[in-house]
C-alpha cells in the first residue's frame, strides 16, 4: 500500500509547536484519532510507548518513525508532523529529529506497518527530499512531494503489483445510508428511493435504512457498516449514530437525499466525509455537515418532539371525534361527548392519549438535545406546563390554574434539554467510578428539581399567554378566519415539506391543544391546503394533456392518491422540474382551499390522515367542496401557465 494512500491531509501538521518527545507523540496520536484511524487513544499510545521502550524509533538524519501494530487501530494509517526546530528523541546520531511519521497498523491482518516503515525509511534517506518536506508551506505540497518521490522510487513496482492483482468484488455494500423525516411518511421513503435508484444507475451497491413512522426498516448491520466506504445520513430528526464511530459520514437534510443523490453517493464512495466520532452519552445526531446554524438546531429538536407527539394526537383526536359522532347532544349539551356509554368510552380513551401530547412534545425535544437523560426531565417539564402548576397553586388548591399550553411545553422541552447538558458539563470531572450515578441519580433528581422550580415560577406567564392565544382563536370570525385559512393553506404549498410547510403544520397541531372549534378549524385548513398540490397536478395532467409528458401523465393517478392521503411531497418532483409555474399554481389552489375550509367552518381533530379521517371532519360535505375547488383552481392555473411540451 502506498504511503500517500495511508496519509490523509487532515493527519498532517506542518511546523508543529512541540518541544518534547511526549508532546510530539501526543500530537501524532491525536491526529490518528481525529481522522478515525484509532478508537482508543490510551490503548494506542500504550502500544507506541511499548515500542519506544524497546529502542528509539528516531533513526538519525532528523527522521523519527514511531509505530505500533495495535488492537485500538480501526484503519491502517500514517500521521505526520514537521518540527523545524527539532525535538530530542534519542536518535542514533545524537541529533534532534524534525520529521515525524507515526504508523498505525491493525493487530489483525498483513504487516502494513512494516511495508510503510520500509518505504519511509528508504525515501527519507534523500537529503533533498527531506529538505523539500521541511520547507513545504502547505500540506498539499507536502503530500505532493511524497507522492512524487514514492512514484519515482516504487512506481514500476506498484504498477506491476496492480496489474498482477485480480480485482475481487468487495463484500457488502459500498455505500450505506439512513433517511428520516419528522413525520416519517413521505420524505423518508422518497430519499431512500432516490438514493437506491441513483446507486443502480451508477453501478454502486447501496443499502438504505428508513427511519419511518413504523420504525426503522432495512436496518444496517455492524458488519455492513465496517465494510462500507462511506455513510450518508439524510435526515431531519435523530437517528442512531453511535454505530458509525470511526467511519466517514456525510450528514445532510433529508431533501438533499432526494435532490442531490448522485453527488452524495459519489462522495461516499470516495470516503469524502468527516470521520464521525461518537461522544459519550450522545447516541443520536442529525446535524448537517459543517457548522449547524442555531436555527437549524432548533428546527431539528422541535421536529423530533413533533414527530413523536403525532401518534398521540392522531389516535386521541380521532377517538374523541368518534365520541362526538356517537353522542346525543340533546341529552346534556354541557357534557357532549360523554352522554352515552359508547361515546364516553371513546372520549375517555381518546382523552388519555391526547393528554400526553404536551409532555411527549417536551420530552422528545429534550431527548433530541441531551439524549436519554433529557427525556424524563423534559417529560416532567411538559406535564408541569400542561397542568399550569405554580408555586401559589402548590400551597392553595383553591387557586385556578390555566395550562401553559403548547408554548409552555415547547419552552419546557428546550429548557430541560439544556439543563441536562449543563448538568453533564458540571459533573464531567467526577471520578470515573461514579459515572453510573450521573444518569441514574444526578440527572433525574437534579434535573427534576431544577425544571420544577423554573416552570413553577414561569408558568403564570405561559398561562397568561396561552389564555391570550385561546381568546384570540375563539374570536376569529368572518374575514379574519378566512384570511388566516388563506395564509396557512398557502404556506402548505410553498415548499411542500420544507420549513414553511412545517411551520403551518406545527401551528395546526398546536391549535389542537386548545380543544376548541377555532383550533379544529385551523387544523382542517392546514390539512386541506396540504392535500391540494398533488391532486391539482394530477387533474392538470389529465385535462391539459399537451402540457405534460407521457411519464407525467402515467404517474398522475399515484399523485392523486398521495394527495388524498395528505402527502404533499408527491408534488415535489413536478415542483423541482418547473418551479416557476408549479409552485405559484399550487400555492394559490391551497390558499383557496384553506380559506373556503375556514369560511365553511370545517373542523378536524386529527393532524393527519387525509380522506381516511373525513368521517370525523366537522361539515364534511363542504370540506370536500373546499378541497375540490382548491384543486381545480390550482389545476386550471397550472394548465394556463405551462407551455405545451414538445412532442417526441
Amino acid at each position: 500500500m502506498r504511503i500517500v494512500d495511508l496519509l490523509k491531509k487532515e493527519a498532517v501538521v506542518l511546523n508543529a509547536e512541540v518541544s518534547t518527545k511526549e508532546q510530539m507523540l501526543d500530537l501524532l496520536v491525536d491526529l490518528h484519532k481525529e481522522v478515525g484511524n484509532i478508537k482508543d487513544k490510551a490503548a494506542f499510545k500504550a502500544g507506541i510507548m511499548k515500542r519506544e521502550s524497546e529502542g528509539p524509533t528516531a533513526i538519525a538524519e532528523g527522521i523519527c518513525i514511531p509505530h505500533s501494530k495495535n488492537e485500538a487501530v480501526i484503519n491502517p494509517g500514517i500521521a505526520a508532523i514537521t518540527v523545524p526546530s527539532g525535538v530530542d528523541c534519542e536518535a542514533l546520531d545524537g541529533e534532534p529529529s524534525n520529521l515525524f511519521f507515526m504508523i498505525a497498523a491493525p493487530a489483525e491482518g498483513s504487516d502494513v506497518h512494516l511495508e510503510a516503515l520500509s518505504r519511509l525509511s528508504t525515501i527519507l534517506m534523500d537529503p533533498a527530499f527531506r529538505e523539500k518536506l521541511l520547507s513545504a508551506k502547505e500540506v498539499d505540497a507536502f503530500l505532493a512531494a511524497i507522492d512524487e518521490k514514492e512514484t519515482e522510487k516504487y512506481g514500476e513496482e506498484d504498477k506491476a503489483a496492480q496489474t498482477a492483482e485480480v480485482p475481487a468484488k468487495k463484500a457488502g455494500y459500498q455505500v450505506l445510508a439512513v433517511t428520516a423525516c419528522p413525520t416519517g411518511i413521505a420524505h423518508t421513503y422518497m430519499a431512500a428511493e432516490a438514493l437506491e435508484e441513483k446507486g443502480k444507475e451508477l453501478g454502486i451497491s447501496i443499502k438504505v435504512e428508513t427511519n419511518g413512522s413504523g420504525g426503522a426498516k432495512n436496518v444496517l448491520t455492524q458488519e455492513e457498516i465496517d465494510a462500507c466506504d462511506g455513510i450518508i445520513i439524510a435526515a431531519d430528526k435523530n437517528v442512531e449514530m453511535a454505530r458509525f464511530d470511526g467511519k466517514p459520514v456525510i450528514k445532510v437534510k433529508v431533501s438533499d437525499g432526494i435532490h442531490k443523490s448522485q453527488e452524495l453517493i459519489e462522495r461516499a464512495v470516495k470516503g469524502d466525509g468527516p470521520i464521525y466520532h461518537h461522544e459519550g452519552g450522545k447516541a443520536a445526531s442529525t446535524a448537517s455537515e459543517g457548522d449547524e446554524s442555531f436555527g437549524r438546531q432548533i428546527y431539528k429538536h422541535l421536529m423530533n418532539g413533533v414527530s413523536n407527539m403525532l401518534p398521540f394526537v392522531i389516535g386521541g383526536g380521532i377517538l374523541i371525534a368518534i365520541a362526538f359522532l356517537l353522542d346525543d347532544y340533546s341529552i346534556d349539551p354541557s357534557n357532549f361527548g360523554m352522554n352515552t356509554p359508547m361515546a364516553a368510552f371513546f372520549k375517555t380513551a381518546g382523552g388519555v392519549a391526547f393528554n400526553f401530547m404536551l409532555p411527549i412534545l417536551a420530552g422528545f425535544i429534550a431527548m433530541s438535545i441531551a439524549d436519554r437523560p433529557g427525556l424524563m426531565v423534559g417529560f416532567a417539564g411538559g406535564a408541569i406546563a400542561s397542568a399550569g402548576t405554580t408555586f401559589a397553586s402548590c400551597f392553595n388548591s383553591d387557586i385556578t390554574v390555566i395550562s401553559g399550553g403548547f408554548l409552555g411545553a415547547l419552552f419546557a422541552g428546550f429548557l430541560a434539554g439544556y439543563l441536562v447538558l449543563a448538568l453533564e458539563k458540571i459533573t464531567e470531572k467526577m471520578p470515573s467510578s461514579m459515572d453510573g450515578l450521573r444518569p441514574m441519580l444526578i440527572y433525574p433528581v437534579a434535573g427534576l428539581l431544577l425544571i420544577s422550580v423554573i416552570m413553577f415560577a414561569i408558568n403564570p406567564f405561559f398561562s397568561w399567554l396561552n389564555q391570550l392565544l385561546a381568546d384570540a382563536l375563539n374570536s376569529l370570525s368572518g374575514a379574519n378566519s378566512i384570511l388566516l385559512g388563506l395564509i396557512i393553506g398557502g404556506m402548505m404549498s410553498i415548499d411542500m415539506g420544507g420549513p414553511f410547510n412545517k411551520a403551518a403544520y406545527v401551528f395546526g397541531t398546536a391549535s389542537l391543544a386548545y380543544q376548541t372549534d377555532a383550533g379544529y378549524m385551523i387544523m382542517a385548513a392546514v390539512m386541506v391546503g396540504g392535500m391540494v398540490p398533488p391532486i391539482a397536478i394530477a387533474i392538470a395532467s389529465w385535462v391539459f394533456k399537451n402540457k405534460f409528458t407521457d411519464n407525467d401523465r402515467k404517474t398522475a393517478p399515484v399523485n392523486a392518491i398521495m394527495g388524498l392521503c395528505f402527502i404533499s411531497e408527491a408534488a415535489i418532483p413536478y415542483a423541482a422540474g418547473d418551479p416557476i409555474h408549479v409552485i405559484p399554481s399550487c400555492v394559490i389552489g391551497s390558499a383557496v382551499a384553506g380559506a373556503l375550509s375556514m369560511a365553511f367552518k370545517c373542523t378536524l381533530m386529527a393532524p393527519h390522515g387525509g380522506i381516511f379521517v373525513f368521517p370525523v371532519v366537522g361539515n364534511p360535505l363542504m370540506y370536500i367542496i373546499a378541497l375540490a375547488i382548491g384543486s381545480i383552481v390550482g389545476a386550471v392555473m397550472l394548465g394556463l401557465l405551462r407551455k405545451p411540451v414538445e412532442s417526441k
